[in-house]
């Protein structure tokens, strides 16, 4: 299991529940949290099977950004 960090402009409880369904019907992550108290709004991504890439693309389809660390 490895742990991917990404900078995102997912910043409140709103965004929160908005990218919620997307990455938890996710095949391969097994855990996930952002930190909305740094100003980074650091996306940490637990997964064993998806590349950094992979997992953009899922946060992009939620309509929101994020880059690797």
């Amino acid at each position: 299991m490895k742990d991917l960090k990404f900078k995102t402009n997912i910043n409140c409880g709103g965004c929160i529940e908005k990218v919620t369904p997307v990455l938890d019907n996710t095949q391969g992550i097994a855990e996930w949290a952002v930190d909305t108290a740094v100003k980074e709004k650091i996306l940490t991504v637990k997964t064993d099977s998806l590349s950094e890439n992979e997992v953009i693309a899922v946060v992009e389809k939620a309509g929101f950004k994020a880059q690797t660390l």
